[in-house]
């Protein structure tokens, strides 16, 4: 969290291998990134990261499940058996029966469940969320943070999420805000026991 300009962007960008830090070490799974050629990083993002973004960010001319399988293709991985598993998180995330649909016809929440399916049908390491409801209404926000949750919980997906919103943050078991470039703060969340999230039914 952290108000604009105080270096929200830059700090996902380096944790999307996107940019390279001037000083200190990133270690992402293990693994020092923090000097890794563009194309070290490139292939990191393609094979670690997953990515969600607020405007869903998805392909207009291209259906449901051709833009879930868009990192695959760029993987060079896509596998027959995969359309099973595109289908599968599909069903997870409530959007089975949209495989043919273009995102023009869906809604903003089920465009939201497109991108996250499109993020995790690599199975990353790590999923960077960039005010994933920003633009949804708030009934559509609480579903989306229920699931970014279940698959934090229930997956184990590391997610670092940005928002400007303090009831989205009491989703997140960890909260760090920042100022001017630097960590003002970084602490548990009162509810990092899921149950006294604000949205928990």
């Amino acid at each position: 969290m952290g108000a604009s300009g105080s270096g929200k962007s830059t700090m996902m960008h380096i944790l999307g291998c996107l940019d390279s830090p001037t000083q200190g070490s990133y270690y992402l799974d293990g693994v020092e990134v923090s000097r890794f050629s563009k194309n070290e990083l490139a292939e990191i993002r393609n094979k670690k990261l997953g990515f969600i973004f607020q405007s869903f960010n998805l392909l207009s001319r291209t259906t449901v499940v051709e833009n879930i399988e868009l990192p695959l293709i760029y993987r060079k991985s896509l596998k027959k058996g995969d359309l099973d598993r595109i289908h599968q998180i599909m069903h997870i995330l409530g959007i089975k029966g949209f495989g043919r649909h273009y995102p023009n016809q869906l809604s903003g929440g089920q465009q939201q469940r497109v991108a996250i399916a499109r993020a995790i049908i690599t199975d990353p390491t790590l999923l960077l969320a960039d005010e994933p409801t920003g633009n949804l209404d708030s009934a559509t926000s609480k579903d989306v943070m229920s699931i970014l949750r279940d698959l934090n919980q229930n997956m184990g997906i590391t997610i670092v999420l940005v928002t400007h919103e303090t009831d989205i943050a009491l989703y997140a078991r960890r909260v760090i805000v920042l100022k001017d470039g630097k960590i003002l703060s970084d602490s548990r969340s009162p509810s990092s026991d899921i149950a006294a999230s604000p949205f928990h039914d």
